[in-house]
């Protein structure tokens, strides 16, 4: 025991002195020697706090405390240890406090048990956490010993509690915002749904609530107590929101108790009285205590609800009875006194409209406001309020969990009633619906009976809406509701009945009320119109004491009363023939209201008349907003289609045709058999460009025409000359020419349908031109000349008349072979008819034609001297065309233009034809037009592009200003950049007109005339396989009327054939040019170069007789113009053609005028001329006169002709050749062996040459000649395998060796040899059908007809080059009935065919 006590004390002095390492081990050797020491564990636990080690003191005091809990040392020194620690221990430190403060009680020490008590609240809110704080706090509060014993010396419960709701407060919205944080990022996530959730888990999980009440309960200021039953009032209300549905009816016993509570102590907290107004579900407003809504009005006079129940008290429709400031308590202040001051009707209702922008979630606000709408007849502004009340009640539904049934009915009446009015009938079914909805619920409700009512009374379902209005009077005796049972039945054809009732009716009403005037007013009208139709007879309808008495008796009880003034207009217009005060009255009515149909229609027709298209549309776009045109689903009442039809004839009159088209298709939509709304839908669909559209638009009234008759419709001819317009846009010319003439038939002399088809017809010859039917281009031209020559007669200032008649002589000019058949004597009628001919003297100083040179012009069955009338009559009416739009300044820019390009098409024309003499006249006069166009209008690219075309030749700095101000004006027109492009190239600047080609291209790919720049460019820079590509591409897509094109395209394939001997031609090849030609010599007369390429096409296609004369025309033409010249050049072209007809006439089997022309070509062909041109022409004459002396049988002659062909020539082999096998046909001996001779040589030096070595080995088969045929069989069989033998060749090949095997064959036999060397064939040329056809002529098997067919067909054009005779006899080899049909199809002259038919029959 001595041990244990000097351990202690040398523990306490090592403490003292600091020594904290002895301290620690004399109180171990203590507690070894008495475990259960106290103050060793106690002078343990202080030594290991000093050396900061924590643990092991706690441990230590821990300790001491469990052996003697009552001693305070050891908790004092578990508290120091603690606060050491900072905030970390705060939860030991407060079970430490209590246990010290337990200990100090039981000795009853106050002073040091407060001042534990305090230290420890006041460490936990300096380093605990606000829970923390917050729970060392709760022992401070009743209940708790401590409390008990410390009271009053501690704080107040109140403050307490106040710091303990302050706490968890910042905790609950730190929660809450944390929680939204988080989730509101999470996938589908809504924020306002993570909000409500968030705050009911975190509300609900709340203690607040009861803080809150804790507060109030020991609070001693009345302001604090009513400051937080309105927050626990709040808080619950809050709660009450976001709580399950299952969890909501005792919450809000809750929330009501406390609102009632609040409002019992007459509280100004605004929330308690609202819930206590707006939760009560009362079927009228006039069920709530109107002292409590006074009450509310004097304690929130700026609120919202406050305005409107202020308003609403003071009102007409309220049911209380008016409150004056008598009727004040004396202790009422100014202010409350000031409320109950009656207002006017316009400040009531300032002051309610602000009271609902202040308060727009007030259910009872809106209601109010909608049933004061509904009274002031304001049904847009009911409607709208009525819905948003229907909106927050179910908001508010959500909120509470009660239902709010008679709120929901009270406001859906009020809602219905208002649709039953506004925009009628447009929301008549969900009015309907609504009212049905009430009486399933309540089938007495007399409002629901009446609306019903009157939605069948504006349906036409006049029966039930008298048995629905019945049942109402029945629950609540009403005038209105009798008069309105009285005019269905006036309605449904019972006038007397009618007038009877409302007769009544008038009698029962109060004359000194003001508020029934309306009513008074509606039932005189009603009285009126029974009058008016009980008898129709124009006598009754004028008699001013019936009708008309009452109507102005109306007026008189009401000046607003809109549909009096209606039936008044109209007994003026029909009656009293006044239309003054009928259109007063009409715009009376529809100011009053845009109900008033009747008025509107009336309106319009007026305005339109005098063409007043702005009222027009004004009056129409009202009705349409009024919402009366549709009637609901299922009504009986037509439809109203007048005012889209008028709102789309005013967009028409201002071009506005995309709105025009909704508004004819809004019509028909109504009323799908409205004729002139079908008629106006197509003008505009056409107007806009959408001609398919309008087609079927304008077919759809057609369709009604026949439907309805004209006995309905009247005048039906504006849809089809409409028809006819856009079948002309369509480009179905026939049609449309079709249709003027229908509609001229009804309506003759009608000059816009006469132009129209004028216009039509010249624009149809254009169109002709250009697909190259140029006859038929010539029949509607010589049409439009008649019906010309009939509209001159009665329209003879008609500008578009003379503009179509100089493009009708146009036509002539641009197809020049037709000129011969230009009218020449009814132009000259048609010209002079009555006009100052001295007028057609304009620019005649220029261009030298006036009337005097057109009269005295003359034509003939020459072309070429008819192309001048042609001109002259054109340009004559241009000027006559200018002389008619004198006071059109465009029209007049625009008559220069077309007048400048006719000049210039005169100006090419007969430059082209040959005149000679003054060749710059007209080109001068197109300079001047364009120019006076110009100066009319300079913003017009085109007028620049044109003066850029025709000065480029004379002044090509100008030329350039022009095009480039075209450009400036519009960069986007490829004609223009083509032309510009044009000019560079003329210029020699290759890399702009490259750029400008290129820039035309881009910005339409489809003008051809970009596409043959950029050919004649590349053909200016050598790049002839280039040009010929894209003048081939040009000439696609080009029209028929591009004759540059033509030249060029035609002339690029004929070059690439002729130098290109190894490309094989065939007719197929020269089909296109063939076609270029042709539509090139019926434009152009004086084109003699490619006249003479035509020639040469048709020649080579096999049309010998076309090119025969072709080429007659040629020489003769040629010949004169020598005879005239006596040029060089002309003699040789003259010889040229002569050859080339020689050639022609030989083909065509004419031998003695072949043989003739090809002399005359030698004779004019002997100059020492050493030109290519000399040679082909002296060649081609001795070849044809050699062929043509040998059919005739001159066969010297044709011998002496060959030898010089083969001198000429330099013995080309192919005329060795001709003049072997003419050697041979003379039949001699030594002529024979001399054809042999000259073959034998020709293969020596051409032993390549494959026509050679056939003519060769046939001629040794027929001279029997086998050491010939031993030594050329060899080099037949090697001609085999060479690629560039032409079918003809090919099977002239395969011939020859079949016939050698045949008569020569070697040791196998005949029949092998022959098949040996068709079965070679066919290996070495599988894909001819030579071999094939030889085979099948030797073998029944059927596999060698049927390759034989097969490579015949792949041979055949387009692919190949095989002709239809080889083709035949390929078919006719098959041994099948169908192939020798076929065989005859391609080639009926050929008797194998025939033969093989009837070997099979």
């Amino acid at each position: 025991m001595s041990t244990v006590k000097s351990a202690l004390r040398a523990a306490k002095a090592a403490l003292d002195a600091h020594q904290y390492g002895s301290a620690i081990e004399n109180a171990n050797k203590a507690l070894k020697e008495d475990p259960k020491n106290y103050h060793a564990n106690v002078f343990l636990g202080l030594a290991f706090e000093k050396q900061n080690q924590h643990e092991d003191s706690e441990k230590s005091y821990r300790a001491a405390t469990l052996l003697k809990g009552s001693d305070p040392l050891a908790w004092q020194g578990l508290i120091s240890l603690y606060e050491q620690q900072g905030g970390q221990k705060l939860d030991e430190y407060h079970d430490a406090t209590s246990h010290l403060a337990s200990v100090f009680i039981a000795v009853d020490d106050k002073t040091r048990c407060q001042t534990v008590v305090d230290k420890y609240t006041d460490f936990a809110r300096k380093c605990g956490t606000r829970a923390q704080y917050r729970h060392s706090l709760e022992i401070l509060l009743p209940g708790s010993d401590l409390y008990d014993y410390l009271e009053g010396r501690i704080l107040h419960p109140a403050y307490t509690y106040t710091k303990i709701a302050e706490l968890l407060e910042l905790d609950e919205k730190e929660k809450i915002n944390y929680e939204i944080g988080q989730r509101r990022t999470r996938l589908g996530a809504k924020i306002d749904q993570v909000t409500a959730d968030v705050k009911r888990e975190v509300l609900q999980a709340s203690d607040l609530e009861t803080i809150y009440q804790c507060i109030v309960d020991w609070t001693e200021d009345d302001a604090t107590r009513r400051l937080y039953e309105e927050i626990i009032l709040q808080r619950a209300y809050d709660t009450l929101v976001v709580i399950p549905p299952a969890l909501k009816p005792q919450k809000r016993e809750q929330v009501l108790r406390l609102a009632q509570g609040l409002v019992i102590l007459k509280h100004p907290f605004n929330l308690a009285w609202r819930l206590s107004l707006e939760w009560k579900d009362v079927d009228r407003i006039e069920d709530l205590d109107a002292g409590l809504l006074r009450e509310y009005v004097g304690f929130f006079a700026e609120d919202g609800l406050a305005k409107v129940l202020r308003g609403y008290l003071d009102s007409e429709i309220s049911a209380f009875p008016t409150h004056t400031p008598e009727d004040n308590d004396g202790d009422d202040d100014d202010a409350r006194g000031k409320k109950s001051v009656a207002m006017t009707a316009e400040d009531r209702l300032i002051l309610m409209t602000d009271g609902i922008e202040d308060s727009p979630a007030s259910v009872l606000a809106l209601r109010i406001m909608a049933e004061y709408y509904l009274y002031l007849e304001e049904y847009e502004s009911a409607v709208e309020t009525a819905r948003k009340a229907q909106r927050e009640l179910a908001i508010s539904s959500r909120a509470s969990g009660l239902s709010f049934t008679n709120m929901l009915d009270a406001v859906s009446i009020s809602l219905g009633t208002a649709m039953i009015h506004y925009q009628a009938p447009r929301h008549h079914p969900e009015a309907t619906s609504l009212f049905e909805g009430i009486l399933a619920r309540r089938e007495s409700n007399s409002a629901a009976l009446i609306g019903i009512g009157l939605i069948l009374e504006e349906r036409g379902e006049l029966e039930d809406a008298i048995s629905f209005l019945e049942r109402a009077l029945q629950q609540t005796p009403s005038t209105r509701v009798k008069a309105e049972a009285a005019w269905c039945k006036a309605l449904s054809g019972d006038y007397e009945t009618g007038v009877s009732e409302l007769e009544e009716c008038l009698s029962q009403l109060d004359t000194a009320d003001s508020g029934t005037k309306t009513l008074k007013a509606q039932i005189l009208y009603r009285i009126g119109m029974c009058l008016w139709n009980l008898d129709t007879s124009k006598s009754s309808r004028k008699d001013r004491e019936r009708a008309y008495a009452r109507f102005i008796s109306s007026l008189q009880a009401d000046m607003n009363y809109a549909p009096a003034y209606t039936s008044l207009g109209i007994y003026y217009t029909d009656y009293a023939r006044d239309k003054a005060r009928a259109r007063k009255c009409f715009q009376k009515a529809f100011e009053l209201s845009s109900s008033e149909v009747v008025a509107a229609e009336r309106l319009a027709q007026s305005f339109a008349k005098t063409r007043e298209w702005d009222l027009v549309e004004v009056v129409a776009q009202r009705v349409v907003e009024s919402g009366r045109l549709r009637p609901p689903p299922g009504s009986k009442k037509q439809g109203i289609s007048w005012p889209f039809a008028a709102l789309g004839v005013v967009q028409l009159n201002i071009q506005d045709y995309s709105k025009s088209v909704v508004s004819f298709q809004s019509a028909l939509r109504i009323s799908p058999k409205d004729y002139y709304s079908w008629v106006g839908l197509g003008e505009s669909y056409h107007n806009s460009g959408r001609y398919i559209a309008a087609t079927r638009a304008f077919e759809q009234a057609q369709k009604l025409e026949a439907e309805l008759g004209p006995e309905v419709l009247g005048d039906t001819w504006f849809s089809k000359y409409m028809l006819a317009n856009v079948e002309r846009e369509l480009g179905e010319f026939g049609a449309a020419i079709a249709g003027y003439k229908e509609v001229l038939a009804l309506r003759k002399r009608e000059y816009g349908v006469s132009i129209a088809s004028l216009q039509t017809l010249i624009e149809a010859a254009w169109q002709d031109i250009e697909l190259g039917f140029f006859g038929r281009a010539i029949d509607n031209v010589q049409e439009a000349l008649r019906t010309a020559e009939d509209l001159v007669t009665w329209r003879k200032e008609a500008f578009n008349l003379w503009k179509s008649i100089g493009d009708l002589c146009s036509v002539y000019i641009y197809l020049q072979s037709y000129s011969a058949q230009f009218p020449f004597q009814s132009l000259v009628e048609l010209l002079k008819f009555d006009f100052d001919l001295e007028a057609y003297g304009l620019l005649a100083d220029v261009d030298h034609l006036d009337w005097a040179a057109f009269a005295s012009s003359t034509v003939s069955d020459n072309p070429d001297a008819s192309l001048g009338p042609c001109c002259h009559a054109a340009i004559l009416a241009q000027k006559r065309a200018i002389s008619c739009c004198v006071d059109d300044a465009h029209a007049r820019a625009v008559a220069w233009y077309n007048l400048g390009w006719t000049e210039h098409r005169a100006h090419i024309c007969l430059i082209a034809g040959g005149n000679k003499d003054n060749p710059m006249i007209y080109l001068k006069s197109s300079i001047q037009c364009f120019k006076r166009a110009i100066e009319l209008e300079s913003g017009n690219s085109e007028f620049w592009n044109s003066l850029g075309i025709v000065t480029s030749q004379l002044n090509p700095k100008v030329a350039q200003h022009a095009f480039v101000r075209s450009l400036f004006i519009n960069d986007k027109n490829a004609r223009t950049w083509t032309n510009l492009g044009v000019f560079y190239l003329v210029e020699g600047d290759t890399q702009l007109a490259s750029d400008a080609f290129t820039r035309a291209q881009s910005i339409d790919p489809e003008h051809a005339l970009a596409w043959l720049g950029q050919g004649l460019l590349a053909a200016q820079l050598g790049e002839s396989s280039e040009a010929r590509n894209l003048f081939a591409h040009g000439f696609e897509i080009a029209s028929a009327s591009a004759t540059q094109i033509q030249r060029s395209y035609a002339c690029s394939v004929l070059d690439h054939l002729l130098v290109s001997p190894g490309i094989p031609s065939s007719a197929t090849d020269l089909l296109r040019p063939a076609l270029a030609l042709r539509q090139l010599s019926k434009q152009s007369l004086a084109d003699l170069p490619f006249e003479h390429i035509d020639a040469l096409v048709r020649e080579r296609m096999g049309n010998p007789a076309e090119a025969s004369e072709k080429l007659s025309t040629i020489c003769s033409t040629l010949e004169a113009e020598y005879e005239t010249s006596e040029s060089v050049e002309t003699l040789s072209r003259f010889a040229n053609a002569k050859a080339d007809l020689s050639r022609s006439l030989l083909a065509e089997g004419k031998f003695e005028s072949a043989a003739e022309n090809a002399e005359t070509a030698l004779d004019l062909s002997v100059d020492d001329d050493s030109s290519n041109m000399r040679k082909r022409t002296r060649l081609s004459a001795q070849i044809s006169g050699g062929l043509s002396y040998h059919h005739l049988g001159l066969f010297d002659r044709s011998t002496e002709a060959f030898k010089g062909a083969l001198e000429e020539s330099q013995e080309n082999p192919d005329i060795v050749c001709l003049l072997s096998q003419v050697l041979w046909a003379k039949g001699g001996e030594a002529e024979r062996n001399i054809a042999s001779q000259q073959l034998f040589n020709c293969i020596e030096k051409h032993p390549s040459h494959a026509h050679t070595m056939l003519l060769l080995g046939t001629i040794s088969v027929l001279h029997d000649d086998q050491d010939t045929i031993q030594a050329v069989s060899d080099d037949l069989r090697g001609l085999r395998t060479r690629d560039d033998l032409t079918h003809q060749q090919q099977k002239q090949l395969a011939q020859l060796l079949s016939a050698i095997a045949i008569l020569y064959p070697d040791e196998k036999g005949q029949t092998l040899a022959r098949m040996s060397e068709v079965t070679t064939a066919v290996m070495l040329g599988p894909s001819h059908p030579y071999g094939w056809s030889q085979l099948s002529g030797i073998t029944d098997e059927p596999c060698p007809p049927e390759m034989a067919i097969l490579t015949a067909i792949r041979e055949a054009p387009p692919k190949g080059a095989l002709n239809a005779e080889d083709l035949s006899e390929v078919y006719a080899q098959s041994h099948r009935g169908e192939d020798a049909q076929r065989s005859i199809m391609f080639a009926p002259w050929k008797p194998s065919g025939w033969y093989a038919l009837s070997q099979l029959s």
